[in-house]
């Protein structure tokens, strides 16, 4: 281990402290400021030459100063020499514009992706796309890892009958991560048809499945931003009668009136990682956060010494 450094940007350096913390090496030295006029400055303070490099920045909100930021790290390390450059993104920002939905619109996902590879990245290590095929987009090696063996433990500790378990998807995109969860839990499943009733607004029309009356409701999502979908569909399966609703995501962005829905919620709890730092929750006892310092550093343990990521952190598949 002794050719690996870990760096960190300003968006999250709890996250990668306990990275750092969990392969047992100090995180490397670098300076982060800005000049008087706004541009990001960056210093690394130690001897990076023929290193292999990890960098830990999501690209959350402030999300265009986080980025351009871990751009800056990346161009500074290949100037530096480093020998290999993983951009180590726990939350990709952008990615929920991954397709041109509508004439004259930009496939910004793609564009961030062309940015990293170009900035002198030689790979890329991120969790819970909001699409998948984001990999895709990429022109070097992207790793993809999954924090829901992480969530479902939190669940499983709290030793709920498995009859009593009801795993909803908030919409029918998310169809899929809810059954990686119902395999997990041993649940049932249920679906919310949710309608968009315009840009920026949905609307949750009917329940799929079930039983919900009686059971406790675990909702899952992949990211909660406004909390206007996820809040909703915890709504329905209150009304549909279920004695106790769980919110559960991996990335709490939680902007806008996040935190005012959440509070007014039929909820028991919202359950989230801290890929992003939950530093404005407001001190609600409502938000749990759990950690996957330990996920993201097997991984880069695993990375480092060429071996296997996707037997580890792979979901389980139908069939294997």
């Amino acid at each position: 281990m002794n050719d690996l450094k870990i760096f960190s940007g300003r968006a999250n350096p709890a996250l990668a402290a306990s990275v750092a913390s969990y392969l047992g090496i100090p995180l490397g030295k670098i300076k982060l400021g800005n000049f008087p006029d706004g541009e990001t400055s960056c210093k690394i303070e130690e001897d990076v030459r023929g290193r292999d490099v990890f960098l830990i920045q999501p690209t959350c909100p402030p999300v265009n100063e986080n980025l351009m930021e871990l751009l800056i790290m990346i161009e500074s390390f290949r100037r530096a020499s480093a020998d290999r450059i993983t951009a180590v993104i726990p939350y990709f920002g952008y990615a929920r514009q991954d397709r041109k939905d509508e004439g004259r619109v930009p496939i910004t996902a793609k564009l961030v992706a062309n940015l990293i590879t170009n900035a002198g990245a030689s790979r890329a290590l991120t969790m819970d796309l909001h699409a998948a095929q984001i990999q895709g987009f990429f022109d070097i090696p992207v790793d993809h890892l999954y924090a829901a063996p992480v969530i479902d433990q939190y669940f499983l500790a709290m030793n709920m009958p498995k009859d009593d378990i009801v795993v909803v998807s908030p919409d029918e995109g998310s169809i899929k991560r809810a059954l990686t969860h119902v395999r997990a839990l041993d649940g049932h499943l249920a679906i919310v048809d949710k309608r968009r009733a315009g840009a920026r607004e949905t609307e949750q029309a009917n329940l799929i499945g079930g039983p919900v009356a009686g059971k406790v409701a675990l909702v899952f999502d992949d990211m909660i931003s406004t909390a206007g979908s996820i809040c909703g569909a915890a709504n329905m399966v209150h009304k549909a009668g279920a004695r106790a609703v769980y919110l559960a995501a991996t990335h709490g962005v939680l902007c806008g009136d996040a935190l005012d829905r959440i509070a007014a919620a039929p909820i028991e709890q919202l359950v989230v990682t801290d890929t992003i730092p939950q530093k404005s929750n407001g001190g609600s006892k409502r938000i749990h956060v759990l950690t996957v310092a330990p996920l993201l550093g097997e991984a880069i343990k695993r990375i480092h010494r060429n071996e296997s990521v996707s037997r580890l952190f792979s979901p389980k598949r139908e069939g294997n």
